[in-house]
């Protein structure tokens, strides 16, 4: 009678082999492969193999079996050495597509190996092969999710570092601006370029703020607020006359409700109606007001802004507020009017959770599309 052979127990015994094919597969991998040794090619490799027999010997339900081929399988805290390995091909140079590789040439040359100890008469079981592919499955997963939010952790790093370095030589541009805007022995000629170089580089400098401010949000922690005793209607008269002197062709309505005073970051605040107001001219009626109202009651102040414009899909008000989403109607109609790198909703939203609040957005034909900003009058937190 033929005999049996696990393929937990195959790829313990077999081994070495597997490791060689998966070294010579890995050799043809350029350029990061012509620099490695044949350890750091093996990287990891070993310990995955180990792994992949041991969850074949694990009886399992046919539940967690599903779960583990879509690549959410249970695991401990520790990482895995599929994440490790992750780790390591990233620092090494490998791209996504190239991780992805070393994965189906590892499938590949276990299974091969399987397929030619089957044909010697060996007994073997057709679950041991889905199991197999399943935990396959699960270490590819857990790889490419840890390259992917290294990858992501290392851009946002490069954009707050490039947008910190970015403050310093821009400042000095906008401080040389002002001093040639002030003095008095110059020609009217050059202090019209003076005001335009002073006005660039305060567009520059919000956009470098907002990406300042995204990167901080993706960096983990959340946006920082100081909360002092403010007056919204003060910010909202402030950055309504702004909004007027830059765009002084359009309307922009004031009302006010109640008293509105209460703790919150001003310089936060107004940095959400400056991104609000400026969002509804931009994408609003030119011919219809933008609206602005503010109240408070015991607890909550409530501020909304209101234009008048295109209807928002459904389906983009539901991520409205998720970083680079914007308005692409306008994108591809008009694309002059895009101005900002369309990540102010996203920090309106952190503003709003940095106090303990809220912001949503609506939009019908029949009322227009408004955001609406809810904050405590006390924040729970303030740093």
């Amino acid at each position: 009678m033929p005999s049996s052979v696990r393929l937990s127990a195959f790829i313990r015994e077999h081994q070495e082999a597997i490791l060689q094919a998966w070294e010579d597969f890995a050799r043809t991998i350029e350029p990061p492969a012509l620099s490695m040794d044949k350890k750091a090619l093996r990287n990891h490799a070993s310990k995955m193999l180990d792994a992949i027999a041991t969850d074949l010997d694990t009886c399992q339900s046919a539940f967690e079996q599903s779960e583990k081929s879509k690549g959410r399988g249970a695991r401990s805290e520790e990482d895995t050495p599929a994440e490790t390995h992750a780790v390591a091909r990233l620092l090494s140079g490998y791209s996504i597509e190239q991780l992805v590789s070393e994965y189906r040439a590892l499938r590949a040359s276990v299974l091969k190996l399987w397929a030619a100890n089957s044909k010697q008469g060996l007994v073997t079981d057709p679950d041991d092969v889905t199991r197999f592919n399943e935990s396959i499955d699960q270490a590819l997963a857990e790889s490419v999710q840890r390259y992917a939010k290294l990858v992501k952790q290392a851009q946002n790093l490069f954009l707050a570092i490039l947008g910190h370095d970015l403050r310093n030589p821009l400042g000095t541009t906008v401080s040389g601006a002002q001093l040639l805007l002030i003095a008095t022995d110059i020609d009217s000629k050059y202090k019209s370029i003076a005001q335009s170089i002073f006005n660039s580089g305060e567009r520059m400098s919000k956009l470098v703020d907002d990406l300042i401010d995204y990167t901080r949000g993706h960096l983990g922690g959340g946006l920082p607020i100081l909360a002092k005793p403010s007056n919204a209607a003060q910010i909202c008269k402030l950055v309504i006359s702004e909004m007027k002197i830059v765009h002084p062709d359009r309307k922009i309505e004031f009302s006010e409700t109640g008293e509105l005073d209460g703790l919150w970051d001003a310089s936060r605040v107004t940095q959400v109606m400056s991104n609000l107001v400026g969002n509804a001219i931009q994408y609003g009626s030119a011919t219809d007001p933008v609206t602005v109202s503010a109240s408070c009651d015991a607890t909550h102040l409530t501020i909304q802004v209101n234009n008048r414009g295109p209807v928002i899909p459904k389906d983009m008000i539901a991520r409205i507020f998720d970083p680079l989403v914007r308005f692409s109607e306008f994108e591809s109609v008009e694309p002059k009017r895009v101005t900002s790198l369309g990540i102010g909703l996203f920090i309106a939203r952190e503003v709003a959770i940095a106090h303990g609040g809220a912001i949503e957005a609506t939009s019908s034909s029949e009322e227009g599309t408004t955001f609406t900003l809810r904050l405590p009058r006390t924040p729970a937190h303030r740093v």
